[in-house]
């Protein structure tokens, strides 16, 4: 079964810091005790992001001109076309906006838990995973197979959420032309 939540049905929460504002599109299990949360963040100002001590983190700019992360000893510049960024999130980065608001796509995944990927679509393309909590989010209307059947139609700005994609064939097909979206997995850990 596929879950879909649109972007815009999701109510913002303000940062403490006043920096942006977050979308929480999945929480999984729940949203006291998750293990995955996948959300859509607004930056609209420059400033340090929290700190997520035992927490996995990738990050993907997904429109606006991008925003530069400093991190202690390294930093890292990311646009819509840069590939996804994973690090610790206890190593909260400042962040500079390189020209403007940016909306960004959040996977976190508690270390403890299990292991997470985000990476980019390339629209067609198979995408195989052992995963069997997997997601796509899309920021243009696209179709979703799965083993070569249409398993949904995707609005833009829309998250898919399966808790039983394990071993599945899923491709993503744009309806006007390749569509910018971004897969995401979560491998929960052996007990």
């Amino acid at each position: 079964m596929i879950e879909l939540v649109h972007v815009d049905r999701i109510e913002p929460q303000r940062w403490r810091n006043g920096g942006g504002q977050t979308r929480e599109l999945l929480a999984w299990p729940n949203a006291a005790d998750w293990q995955l949360r996948i959300s859509v963040a607004d930056i609209t100002a420059d400033g340090p992001f929290s700190a997520f001590p035992g927490i996995d983190r990738h990050f993907a700019v997904i429109e606006g001109a991008g925003v530069l992360l400093r991190f202690a000893g390294w930093q890292e510049m990311l646009t819509p076309d840069s590939a996804p960024l994973a690090f610790d999130g206890a190593d909260a980065p400042g962040c500079e906006l390189l020209g403007g608001d940016t909306r960004d796509l959040n996977l976190m995944v508690r270390r403890e838990a299990g292991r997470g990927s985000l990476q980019r679509v390339t629209d067609g393309d198979e995408w195989l995973s052992a995963a069997p909590h997997r997601a796509v989010f899309t920021r243009d209307a696209a179709r979703l197979q799965i083993d070569d059947a249409d398993a949904a139609r995707l609005p833009p700005w829309t998250l898919a959420f399966s808790t039983h994609g394990i071993r599945q064939r899923w491709r993503l097909f744009g309806d006007d032309g390749p569509a910018t979206a971004w897969w995401l997995d979560f491998r929960p850990a052996a007990r």
